[in-house]
């Protein structure tokens, strides 16, 4: 009987394991196979379910802004009496160092440049018209949208363990739907896709970040990455990051990861001032105004009347991306959100990151277009073909550039580890019924199949394997999503609001 409970309890964890495994060897094995497997269903996928996408994100967002602004926006995240664990300031600092991180610093750069050089919708290349839509979705993709993704999922978390107390997982979130189903076979498959997309994942960011510190080697020694090289920064980063998670050095990777923001900030105020300043603030100006004046229009545009490889391409791989990475960020984002209002939580989540999204992206994106067409520089060019490199090749436009992209590189590294670290604690916890303290060696198997399918993703399609298998697998995790909507309004309803007032009761 006891040996039924323990393999009860460890379900999750072993068939989790067992997916992600196999995707591991099948990479390994047939690498061309994989990409030309994933590919063809990412395209099915997006020509047949593009637009599913499209509206769930949408949804998302309404949701958001109707809890936010709505007449649940003076509920707790917790009782009437918890307080915020943290000073508003030390939560934005955490919320924005989870939610983007070393995305941000791949694609600010990455995606303008790469859209400057190939615009959509018949804009000429390179043209002030391609400037001003680069900068416009780049922002769409990084602002409101993704962080609504990673709302909702928190919101869920934080419901179930603030006022319910239930374990810390994503299927705790579902008590107001289906009860003590939560502890059987309907919780545990929710679990169970959670853990694939979430490691899918985090290991396309790890990907990410391998290319890109490739690339700083590159300009900083002149060291030429390739797939040893590759491989060398895969083995060392997860050799760090398991270290840390075996040995509880979790305090000092969070003094890093508060010591990153302040790094990150240092880069921005300097390309802010060194830079085209002029031309910065006046496309940040400009910028804000586009985007939310376009915003409705660009969330829920399709194409029926024409390919739309360029949205499968950027915009339906963010959302899938996104999704796929929220149970790990959201998880993050309530475990630090005890206390707050319901408004101020849509206020601290939704606008301030954008707004800091928006001044990074024009400031290191306008940038590069500036330096292109006015100093006839190839910036876009060289992104669009390796958009690991545009961070760096901005940076050597300014006085005192290797300073700059030396801090860079050790900016990249540090985002690096410290996501590979909590990305392991989290899926530990996971796979752990909801344990805060996983034990060792499920930590060690997580981290080392994050590092494993990091690498297989890497070497067997690039970028674009990445991306592919993204987007398969948060499929499915967006319909989990979907309903969570429900089980959250369920939430609001139960625990104190009818209709426009609050209904006073003893645990508020």
């Amino acid at each position: 009987m006891e040996v039924k409970q323990q393999f009860k309890e460890k379900i999750v964890f072993i068939i989790s394991a067992i997916i992600i495994l196999s995707i591991v060897i099948w990479g390994a094995v047939t690498p061309e196979n994989m990409t030309a497997v994933t590919q063809t269903i990412m395209d099915q996928m997006i020509e047949q379910f593009g637009w599913f996408y499209v509206i769930s994100t949408g949804i998302f967002l309404g949701f958001c802004l109707f809890l936010g602004f709505g007449p649940y926006r003076h509920m707790k995240l917790g009782y009437k009496n918890d307080e915020p664990e943290y000073s508003f300031f030390t939560w934005l600092g955490m919320l924005f160092a989870a939610g983007m991180g070393v995305g941000l610093v791949f694609w600010g750069v990455g995606e303008p440049l790469s859209h400057f050089h190939s615009p959509t919708g018949g804009v000429e290349a390179e043209s002030q018209a391609a400037a001003e839509q680069s900068l416009i979705y780049s922002m769409f993709h990084w602002g409101l949208h993704p962080w609504s993704i990673y709302a909702i999922v928190a919101l869920g978390l934080a419901f179930a363990k603030f006022r319910k107390n239930l374990p810390g997982l994503v299927s705790s979130a579902f008590f107001p739907l289906i009860g003590d189903g939560i502890y059987r076979w309907p919780g545990k498959a929710i679990d169970v896709v959670v853990i694939v997309a979430t490691t899918i994942g985090i290991a396309t960011s790890l990907g990410m970040s391998t290319l890109q510190v490739g690339s700083g080697l590159s300009q900083v020694f002149a060291i030429e990455p390739d797939n040893l090289v590759y491989l060398i920064i895969l083995l060392v980063v997860t050799i760090i990051f398991l270290i840390s998670v075996l040995s509880g050095l979790n305090k000092g990777m969070r003094y890093l990861s508060i010591s990153n923001l302040w790094l990150a900030g240092a880069l921005l105020i300097i390309a802010l001032a060194l830079g085209p300043t002029v031309y910065i603030m006046e496309h940040i100006t400009l910028t804000f105004g586009q985007y939310f004046s376009q915003l409705p229009q660009m969330s829920f545009t399709t194409t029926p009347y024409s390919e739309n490889d360029w949205m499968g391409e950027w915009t339906l791989f963010y959302w899938a991306w996104v999704i796929s990475w929220s149970p790990f960020v959201g998880t993050f984002i309530a475990r630090v959100s005890k206390g707050r209002s319901l408004r101020g939580f849509i206020f601290g989540v939704l606008f301030v990151p954008a707004l800091l999204t928006l001044v990074w992206v024009v400031t290191f994106g306008g940038s590069g277009i500036y330096y292109d067409l006015n100093e006839g520089t190839a910036i876009a060019e060289e992104t669009a073909a390796e958009p690991e490199a545009g961070f760096f090749l901005v940076l050597e436009q300014l006085p005192g550039s290797m300073i700059f992209s030396i801090g860079a590189l050790i900016l990249i590294s540090i985002f690096f580890i410290t996501s590979a670290n909590s990305a392991t604690y989290v899926l530990g916890v996971f796979s752990s019924s909801g344990n805060l303290n996983p034990k060792g060696r499920v930590l060690l198997i997580w981290g080392l199949l994050i590092s494993a399918i990091a690498t297989v993703l890497l070497l067997s399609g690039g970028l674009e394997g990445m991306q592919a298998v993204a987007t398969v697998t948060a499929f499915p995790f967006t319909f989990i999503m979907l309903a969570m909507l429900f089980a959250i309004y369920r939430s609001l309803r139960i625990e104190g609001y009818t209709t426009h007032k609050v209904e006073k009761k003893e645990d508020w």
